[in-house]
């Protein structure tokens, strides 16, 4: 597969670059051949490896990336679904756990650098084209104000991009693990549950992907008769399809509940550059997202409702916009 990004120079690099975007259920490689010429990309499930670094080598010596890498690979970028505080990273929601150090010599990097996966995502929003995004309500978008960012898939990720005069700065956010704030009794009854599962409830708990199963398993109990146990793919299936009533009540709540986060991101980071949605969840619901309540709970701010009405919101439909980002990453390091 090959992903063309945004417009630049094609003049080939002296050694192709690793790109790579680890989510806590897959991890995607990809050998960036010239600026914005991303090619032999592959997607490798986690679960199938005991280490990253044994998924990284085992990308490398595919035949089709074998044979782009030629005389070897020297740079490397890695976006990955956690915090990046320093040298050691271990993941939240998988069991890989590694120093940045040490995989870098395993693998036989000159250089690699390993960067959130939401800090990525961000940087390639102003990278975007038109058809890489989608816009669900709102305005138009101000220039040079920031833009806000959060994606649902194994985990809630959350950034935002600050322009300054140097460019844009990526906020290292853990935003998805804010308390989650119920806004009507439905998702209060929601909540009361998940609190019989969890002590403290973030917005992560209830939207991501086993978050849907934890929504959908409150509205079982508050039904009062028995439901199969469904996973979150299932549960999307039978909504979109329109054969379960109850699996598009789950669906809504978790769109409602996205709007209530995406809005309280807007106001706080003043993001009338726009809020970008991505994540492997909301980009698969397609046109069921755009008529569900999430726009109207976003803009439901009593007196900031005209504050965020007009502030654009956005699905990015781009099918690997980490890659663009991680990118930017790199070459910035390989510049300084």
């Amino acid at each position: 597969m090959t992903a063309q990004t945004h417009s630049a120079s094609i003049a080939a690099y002296p050694s192709p670059r690793l790109l790579a975007d680890v989510g806590g259920t897959n991890a995607r490689f990809a050998l960036e051949l010239a600026p914005g010429k991303i090619e032999c990309i592959h997607v490798l499930a986690g679960a199938a490896y005991a280490t990253l670094a044994d998924a990284l080598k085992a990308y490398l010596v595919l035949p089709d990336v074998a044979a782009a890498a030629g005389l070897g690979v020297r740079h490397g970028a890695i976006a990955i679904a956690n915090p990046v505080n320093g040298d050691y990273v271990k993941m939240t929601n998988h069991h890989w756990e590694f120093s940045i150090e040490a995989l870098r010599l395993e693998v036989g990097f000159e250089v690699l650098v390993v960067a959130n996966d939401f800090t990525a995502l961000a940087r390639s929003l102003p990278l975007l084209a038109e058809g890489q995004k989608r816009q669900v309500g709102g305005g138009t978008a101000q220039e040079g104000a920031p833009l806000g960012l959060i994606g649902a898939g194994t985990g809630l990720g959350v950034s935002g991009l600050i322009p300054s005069a140097s460019g844009w700065t990526a906020l290292l956010s853990e935003g998805g693990h804010v308390t989650f704030p119920p806004m009507n009794p439905e998702e209060v009854a929601i909540l009361q549950y998940a609190w019989t599962e969890f002590p403290h409830v973030s917005a992560e708990r209830l939207l991501s992907g086993v978050g849907i199963e934890l929504i959908y398993r409150a509205l079982v109990a508050q039904c009062g008769h028995a439901e199969p146990v469904l996973t979150a793919p299932e549960i999307a299936r039978r909504a979109l399809t329109g054969e379960c009533p109850l699996c598009d009540d789950v669906i809504e709540h978790f769109c409602t509940m996205l709007g209530t986060i995406a809005g309280n991101l807007g106001v706080t980071l003043g993001a009338t550059g726009g809020i970008y949605i991505g994540g492997g969840i909301v980009p698969r619901l397609g046109e069921r997202f755009d008529r569900s309540g999430f726009r109207a709970r976003f803009e439901e701010k009593g007196r900031f409702h005209h504050y965020l009405a007009a502030i654009p919101t956005y699905v990015i439909t781009a099918e690997y916009p980490a890659f663009v980002g991680v990118s930017a990453i790199l070459a910035e390091r390989l510049a300084a």
